[in-house]
C-alpha cells in the first residue's frame, strides 16, 4: 500500500472529488493499487485527506468508468479483466472506432482532419523516449481526437467511458504487450485509409487494428 500512498496524497482544498477521482484512478492504472485490492473508505480517506462522503463520489465515478467492481454487500475492489472481457472491451471499441473513420470518410474535405491525426501521430513517434504513462496517453489521445474529430458528441462520449476499461487492459497485459499496440506504423495506416476517403476500407483497418490489439494483449 505504500507505493500507493504517494500518488494519493496531496490533494489541494479545491474540487477535492475531482482531484481524488484523479488521483485513484493513476493509483488503478499504474498498478498501485492492483487488480483485485479490496478498498477500504476509511484507510482512503485518511490517505487522501478528504471526507468518507466525497470518497464515496469519486469511487462511484470510477465504479461507472469500469475501474472498480462492486461485489458482495456491495464492497467495492479494483477490477481485474479476464481475456474475455479484454476482447468483448475491444470488440465494442472497433464498432465505435468504425463509425468514426466512416464518418470522416465522409467529410467533403478531410484535410484539416489529416492533418490533425498526423500531428497525433507525431506526438506519439515523440512519445516513444518517454514514460510508459506519456506512451499511453499519445496512443489514446489518437483515437480519442478520431472520435473527436467526427463532431459526434454522444461517439466521443460512448469512447471515453472505455478509457478506464482500455487502461486497465494494457495493465493487465502487461509492459511488452502493451507497448507493442502502440506501433506509429499501424496507425499510419489508419490515417492513410480515412484519407483515400474509402470508407469500407478504413473501417476494414480499424477492426484490424482492434483485433490484433486484443489478439496481443491476451496471448
Amino acid at each position: 500500500m505504500a507505493a500507493a500512498t504517494a500518488s494519493l496524497l496531496g490533494l489541494q482544498k479545491k474540487s477535492l472529488r475531482e482531484q481524488a477521482v484523479a488521483a485513484l484512478r493513476t493509483a488503478i492504472t499504474s498498478g498501485a493499487l492492483e487488480p483485485g485490492r479490496h478498498l477500504v473508505e476509511t484507510e482512503l480517506s485518511d490517505m487522501l485527506q478528504i471526507s468518507r462522503g466525497t470518497l464515496r463520489e469519486a469511487l462511484r465515478q470510477l465504479e461507472q468508468e469500469g475501474l472498480l467492481s462492486a461485489g458482495p454487500r456491495g464492497r467495492l475492489s479494483v477490477r481485474h479483466l479476464d481475456a474475455k472481457e479484454i476482447r468483448d472491451i475491444y470488440s465494442v471499441r472497433a464498432a465505435l472506432e468504425s463509425l468514426a473513420a466512416r464518418t470522416l470518410c465522409e467529410l467533403p474535405d478531410r484535410q484539416h482532419v489529416i492533418s490533425t491525426l498526423r500531428a497525433a501521430i507525431d506526438t506519439m513517434t515523440a512519445a516513444t523516449k518517454g514514460t510508459l504513462e506519456e506512451q499511453i496517453e499519445s496512443d489514446m489521445e489518437f483515437h480519442r481526437t478520431m472520435c473527436r474529430l467526427t463532431g459526434n458528441e454522444t461517439l466521443l462520449h460512448s469512447w471515453e467511458s472505455l478509457e478506464g476499461s482500455i487502461r486497465m487492459s494494457i495493465m493487465f497485459a502487461g509492459l511488452e504487450k502493451g507497448v507493442k499496440n502502440m506501433s506509429v506504423d499501424r496507425h499510419h495506416d489508419i490515417v492513410a485509409a480515412i484519407e483515400t476517403g474509402d470508407a469500407s476500407l478504413a473501417r476494414k483497418t480499424i477492426r484490424e487494428h482492434m483485433d490484433t490489439a486484443a489478439d496481443n494483449l491476451v496471448a
